[in-house]
């Protein structure tokens, strides 16, 4: 029996397939908590007057690592809740900016599963796209994950 909730094994992907997770707005409490947190206290983050003086972009910039934390938040609870084991490596494209108040999805494309040499475990690649409520593409990255399959 299906534990509700779990995430698919790298045996029930294929190759081709493709996914949409939820939306996530991103807050003035998320830019500030993760900037802290991970002592990021750029004036950028922090100071709105500086901001206003300095910034290249109109709004409350969020660091691309906190996007990508919220997007990979997003892709466990839509795909890997407790199938995944490890995640293994990436590659990551930073196209645009977030700032406050945008909400973000992630879309995913399985580019790769198959069978590791231990048990029912297997590498899964995929190609994922962070996009904003605009429909633009402000991350591409491409993880590599080690997942349970159905019979471990």
């Amino acid at each position: 029996m299906k534990l509700v909730g779990t995430g698919f094994h790298w045996d029930e992907l294929t190759v081709g397939e493709r996914y949409k997770t939820y939306g996530r707005t991103i807050t003035e409490s998320d830019v500030v908590n993760f900037v802290s947190c991970v002592g990021m206290l750029e004036s950028l983050f922090l100071d709105a007057e500086y901001r206003k003086a300095h910034s290249a972009m109109q709004g409350h910039a969020a660091p691309a690592m906190l996007v990508l934390s919220l997007a990979e938040g997003l892709v466990l609870n839509a795909t890997g809740q407790g199938t995944g084991l490890a995640f293994l490596n990436m590659e990551m494209n930073v196209r645009g900016p977030v700032v406050v108040g945008d909400t973000i999805h992630v879309e995913i494309k399985v580019v790769e599963a198959r069978k590791t040499s231990k048990s029912s475990r297997g590498l899964v690649r995929t190609s994922n796209r962070i996009v904003n409520q605009r429909g633009d593409a402000v991350i591409e990255y491409t993880p590599q994950r080690l997942m349970s399959g159905r019979e471990g």
